[in-house]
């Protein structure tokens, strides 16, 4: 009866096939497999857990390794939001300014606006360039003696656009600021891509970065992420955990499902370097052949696509939505400029492209 019950629910939620605004996908198969495999363990208490705990720092060396830093320290957590409060965390935990403020684009994702609140600091978005990337000049004059961080994005949430994160990097270093990069959606994208853009640890003055296998990784919800630099960056964050078997922790939360560290070294060590490039490839053409679509009747993409993220411009945006959703069809739309936006995930099929682009005709 109960599971009755939990079915009816379920029912309700609307189907990945109908999905183009998400960042989330179907979890691949060998990541719903792993995380079945792991669903009582608690990473909050390594001591117990210790094989789960030593699959984490494995994890941790793999995406090191990918992001160019097989030194890198860090740990998977419950997304973006948490990722990114805990790079600034640490940032100002070692500026220790009196008035401490954070530098970031007008484009950074709304969790920032949560750090301000939670972290007591000051949040200074700055402009962008023609191409919706952050104005470097911009940053250079935001920046003072009371800035504790700077953030560049690498796969904006509304377009998809990546920062110029080799000029960030400059500027970092020449001011001793540390740059945090926000590459929850990108980091899995990015390294697999033909062309080269470089935002990861590869740049000098980079000292963290969040990712997020649960997007492009295709894992199990939760499976965020934050890696930093090196280990001394968590010590930033420690605090002592006297009933507990370890004595220090680092971590946001307490309690964490090693799911998300299990689906996401599936996936990863699964498929292989080749296998994700397949992947994200195929989303890459995919991209490309609904952009295709999108104008054979008449709509334009904002920028050409960086990755699978796309936007056009409407100043119908949220009529268009509007409808689309009482037809089962799930899109968002960004405000500057008026557009509605597609995120190609590995679930979109140039059919389901098809099906997409005929409903749209009938609005």
């Amino acid at each position: 009866m109960v599971f009755k019950e939990l079915l009816n629910f379920r029912l309700k939620d609307i189907s990945y096939k109908r999905v183009l605004s998400s960042m989330c996908t179907v979890p691949h198969p060998l990541a719903v497999k792993a995380h079945i495999m792991f669903l009582e363990t608690n990473l909050g208490d390594p001591g117990i857990f210790v094989g789960t705990w030593e699959l984490e720092r494995e994890l941790i060396k793999m995406l090191g390794k990918l992001l160019h830093n097989e030194k890198a320290a860090g740990y998977i957590c419950s997304g973006g939001t948490e990722a990114n409060i805990q790079g600034i965390r640490a940032a100002r935990n070692l500026k220790r300014a009196k008035k401490p403020n954070i530098v970031i684009p007008k484009s950074a994702h709304f969790s920032f606006e949560k750090i301000g609140d939670l972290l007591a600091v000051e949040i200074r978005r700055v402009g962008l360039d023609e191409e919706y990337r952050v104005d470097v000049g911009e940053v250079e004059k935001a920046i003072d003696e009371n800035t504790v961080a700077i953030v560049g994005i690498a796969g904006t949430t509304e377009l998809g656009q990546v920062d110029p994160i080799d000029e960030l990097s400059k500027i970092a270093i020449e001011k001793d600021v540390p740059l945090h990069v926000d590459a929850a959606f990108g980091g899995l994208v990015l390294p697999f891509l033909e062309r080269k853009i470089p935002f990861d640890f590869e740049l000098e003055g980079v000292t963290s970065i969040t990712l997020d296998p649960h997007k492009m990784g295709m894992a199990t919800i939760p499976a965020g992420g934050i890696l930093f630099r090196d280990e001394s960056f968590l010590k930033l964050l420690e605090v002592e955990t006297p009933y507990l078997t370890t004595k220090y922790q680092f971590t946001l939360t307490g309690t964490r499902p090693g799911t998300g560290v299990a689906s996401s070294y599936a996936v990863l060590k699964g498929l292989g370097f080749e296998g994700m490039k397949r992947i994200v490839k195929k989303c890459m053409e995919n991209t490309n052949y609904l952009v295709e679509k999108m104008g054979e009747i008449g709509y334009e993409p904002v920028i050409e696509p960086i990755m699978n993220v796309v936007a056009f411009k409407t100043e119908r945006a949220e009529k268009i939505k509007e409808e689309l959703y009482k037809r089962g069809w799930v899109i968002s739309t960004i405000r500057e400029p008026k557009a509605i936006r597609m995120v190609v995930m590995p679930h979109v099929t140039k059919e389901m492209i098809d099906e997409f682009v005929e409903e749209l005709k009938k609005i």
